[in-house]
C-alpha cells in the first residue's frame, strides 16, 4: 500500500493519472507497491517473467540487449514520468523480457500488478493514450537506433552523441562505449582522432568540444570509408 504522500508524488510525475475513476485511483493507492534499487542493480533480466509495471519517480534505468559478442547496445533509458515499452510489450502480450534492465542512478518507483495495469488500459482513457503514445514515440526511436547502427560508421554515431549531450560530456571512455555498443579501446581510438582535429579536448572523465563544426561534418560525412568499422566495432 502507498502513503499519501507516494500516492501524491506518482499523481505529480504521472499527471495522466489524475483523471483516472476515483474507485481505479484507490485501487492503485491500495495495490502500488514503492520501490527503491541503488546503482548497478538488475531492475528486470533477460528471459524473466514480467508480473509488475513500473512508474518511475525518480533516477534512471538503462534497458540494453546483449549481443553474441558479450557487448550490450542500449536500447533506451527509462527516466521518471517515462514508461517502459519492453514492460508494455511483455504484459499485453504475456512475453519475458527480451532485453535487460539496469539502474544507472538509484530509482525510486511506484509498482503495480498486471492486473491493475489492464485495468486502467481499459478503463483510463488519458493513461491508456500515454501508454501508446509513449510506445510509438519508443518505436520511432528504436527504428532510428536500428538505422544508425546499419547505415552509419561508428565515428558519426560518437560525433552525433558528442553534439547531443555538449559541450562538456561527463563520461569516461568505458561509458560512451556502452552507450554506443562498442568497446573502450575503439572509442579511446576515435576520441583522440578527434581531438588530433581540434573538434574537442579530453580530459579526465571529461570530453569538451571545442569545435562543434567539425562534429557535424563527421556526422553529415558520406563515402570515406577510412574510419569504418567492422560489425563487431558497431555492436
Amino acid at each position: 500500500m502507498l502513503t499519501d504522500t507516494d500516492l501524491n508524488q506518482l499523481l505529480t510525475v504521472y499527471p495522466t493519472l489524475r483523471t483516472t475513476p476515483a474507485a481505479l485511483q484507490h485501487v492503485l493507492w491500495q495495490a502500488g507497491q514503492r520501490c527503491q534499487m541503488a546503482a548497478g542493480q538488475l531492475f528486470f533480466d533477460i528471459d524473466a517473467p514480467c508480473r509488475t509495471f513500473a512508474l518511475s519517480l525518480s533516477g534512471s534505468i538503462r534497458v540494453v540487449r546483449p549481443v553474441k559478442s558479450g557487448r550490450e547496445i542500449l536500447l533506451y533509458r527509462i527516466q521518471p514520468g517515462e514508461s517502459c515499452i519492453l514492460t508494455v510489450s511483455c504484459l499485453l502480450g504475456g512475453e519475458t523480457y527480451q532485453a535487460k534492465g539496469v539502474v544507472e542512478s538509484a530509482v525510486t518507483a511506484v509498482t503495480i500488478p498486471q492486473s491493475l495495469f489492464i485495468h486502467l488500459i481499459e478503463q483510463a482513457p488519458a493513461f491508456r493514450a500515454f501508454i501508446f503514445q509513449s510506445f510509438g514515440q519508443r518505436l520511432a526511436r528504436l527504428m532510428a537506433l536500428i538505422e544508425e547502427v546499419a547505415f552509419q560508421r561508428l565515428d558519426q554515431r560518437l560525433a552525433a552523441l558528442l553534439l547531443a549531450r555538449g559541450p562538456v560530456i561527463a563520461a569516461t571512455h568505458q561509458q560512451l562505449a556502452d552507450e554506443l555498443g562498442s568497446v573502450r579501446e575503439v572509442i579511446g581510438r576515435l576520441l583522440r582522432n578527434f581531438q588530433r582535429q581540434e573538434a574537442v579536448v579530453l580530459e579526465r572523465g571529461h570530453v569538451r568540444i571545442l569545435n562543434r563544426t567539425i562534429l557535424r561534418k563527421i556526422v553529415r560525412s558520406e563515402g570515406d570509408t577510412s574510419h569504418r568499422h567492422t560489425k563487431g566495432d558497431l555492436l
